[in-house]
């Protein structure tokens, strides 16, 4: 896989922080974890239980040697949410996002939450049809 990086920016890859200092391109030629600046989200951008979600699954990826904390807090917060979610499209997010960490295919598993941020929004905001959280 070939990555194109700008000057000054960086690439998380298997727990290493790479800061490049000019315009280049990369090839991993073998299978690793990584994610580009871009995709890192901050703690304080981690707003809503699925932003939260994936904040933990992004610590997973970031450092693969030692996945034990984050992967309890995941279990904790996916537990979580599938107890109070109703909405038929999370739940089967939910479900696909649970299999792919399984897998440690971290990478997949956050593209599959970004996919979901549309939906929580909707819900949160009240534009969507299905009562997707149960009342507490």
């Amino acid at each position: 896989m070939k990555v194109s990086l700008r000057a000054g920016e960086r690439i998380y890859v298997n727990g290493a922080v790479l800061r490049v200092d000019r315009k280049v391109s990369v090839e991993l030629v073998n299978d690793v974890m990584f994610l580009l600046e871009g995709q890192v989200m901050q703690a304080s951008d981690a707003t809503t239980a699925m932003r939260q979600l994936y904040f933990i699954v992004q610590l997973m990826l970031m450092n693969p040697t030692d996945v034990r904390d984050a992967t309890a807090l995941y279990g904790q917060h996916h537990a979580a949410l599938c107890a109070v979610c109703e909405s038929k499209e999370m739940l089967e997010g939910l479900a696909a996002i649970d299999e792919l960490v399984g897998a440690t295919r971290y990478f997949e598993a956050l593209k599959r939450i970004r996919g979901l941020f549309p939906v929580e929004q909707a819900i949160l905001a009240g534009t969507t049809t299905e009562f997707p959280f149960q009342a507490a």
